[in-house]
Order: structure tokens, then C-alpha cells, then sequence
């Protein structure tokens, strides 16, 4: 990898992984076992886990094929390797303004060849940066761009509870007891989450995703 070129972006536009592209003869089992796929996906999420939320979508990919990788997959893993080396003198710098949190939410839409299911992000900033950060892929299937955006702002919202009472036990961030401002970019997610009605896209949505509503009532 140190005489790579050096990647723009840990994820190219366009690329689809799925199982389809998995070892389906003895050679090319063989020739997967030899590339130290699950140590380098495995190095790749302790950088995300700690100081790197810019490679949480492109990593939460490739480690869904540590079991079966196949070439393409190492492929992908390696451009979020180049994209390390290009960047490694990045880091995560904090302002000196006032202590305000706040939450950015957006999901993808069945980007999951395989289940068809949509991927959650979120992300925390305190003072201008990132304090917390996840991606996970949906338990459900979304049908729409706007239930796939709210499934993932009500997961958003299950840390903002345990993230409030964290800051609030630190005594550190004055306050906590205001809500925390929430962004996410379909106007439909924030109709559904603002009013407790039957929407014409969101009848549909199991009754645990309407928690974020009891927490807007809540002014959390």
C-alpha cells in the first residue's frame, strides 16, 4: 500500500457490492485466502470507531462480507485504505465556541443488493465537530425514501436519550435540558415526526419507529 496512488474518496460512486460477488469456485477461495481481508477491514474499523467518522459509510460495507470476501470487496477495502494514506494528517479539531449539540441524520435507499434493505447514519457535533457517529444497516425493508429517512432519524434518536443524560451527568455542557436541533434533508420525515397521524407513506411503519414522535413531544 506504500506505493499506491492515493485514493480521493474512501467509496467510489456507483459501486454495488453483494454476495453475488463472493468465491463460487475452489481457485478463488483459495486465492481470497491468501489477502488479509478480515484484518484489514478489522484495522479500518478501529480508525472509524475512534477518529475517522468520514470513512463510517465505506467501511460498514465492506466488514458485511468478513465470512465470504471476494475480489471486489478487497478492492473496495483497499480504496478506503488509499484514502487513509491520503488523508492521515486529517484530524478532528474543536472550537472554542459555545457548547451546543447537535444531530445530523440521512440514510441511503436499498443500497443492499442482497435484502434490499437502506443504511442509517447519523452524527453528533459538539462545538463545530463530531462527538458521536454511526451506520447501521435497517432491520427493515423501506419502501420509500421518506420511511427509510425516518427509520433512521428514530435511530438517531435512541442515542440522543443516552448521549443527553451522559453530557448531563459530566456537567460540562450547560443546557442540556434545551432540545437538541435535529437535521435531516426529506420534508416528509419531519411531517411524520412532528404529527401523529396516518400519512399516506408512513401507515405502514411498525409502531417501535414512531418513538422519535413521543421524543419531539417531549422537546427532547
Amino acid at each position: 500500500m506504500q506505493n499506491s496512488k492515493k485514493g480521493l474518496l474512501p467509496f467510489r460512486h456507483g459501486v454495488h457490492l453483494s454476495k453475488e460477488q463472493c468465491p463460487k469456485i475452489p481457485q478463488e477461495v483459495d486465492d481470497i485466502r491468501r489477502i488479509p481481508y478480515t484484518s484489514a477491514v478489522g484495522s479500518l474499523m478501529y480508525a472509524m470507531l475512534y477518529t475517522r467518522p468520514n470513512i463510517c459509510y465505506s467501511v460498514g460495507i465492506v466488514s458485511r462480507y468478513q465470512s465470504n470476501p471476494g475480489l471486489d470487496h478487497w478492492t473496495t477495502a483497499k480504496i478506503i485504505l488509499k484514502y487513509l494514506r491520503r488523508t492521515r494528517d486529517y484530524m478532528l479539531v474543536y472550537g472554542a465556541k459555545d457548547l451546543i449539540l447537535t444531530r445530523y441524520t440521512d440514510s441511503d435507499f436499498q443500497t443492499d443488493k442482497d435484502y434490499r434493505k437502506s443504511t442509517s447514519g447519523s452524527v453528533f457535533t459538539l462545538n463545530g465537530n463530531a462527538v458521536v457517529w454511526r451506520n447501521i444497516k435497517q432491520g427493515c425493508i423501506a419502501d420509500s425514501t421518506m420511511e427509510a429517512e425516518y427509520v433512521s432519524t428514530c435511530e438517531a434518536s435512541k442515542v440522543v436519550v443516552w448521549l443527553k443524560k451522559f453530557l448531563h451527568d459530566l456537567e460540562v455542557v450547560p443546557n442540556m435540558n434545551l432540545p437538541i436541533i435535529l437535521y435531516c434533508d426529506i420534508n416528509g420525515t419531519v411531517a411524520n415526526s412532528k404529527e401523529p397521524r396516518s400519512h399516506k407513506q408512513g401507515k405502514h411503519i411498525k409502531r417501535k419507529y414512531h418513538l422519535i414522535r413521543e421524543l419531539c413531544n417531549e422537546g427532547m
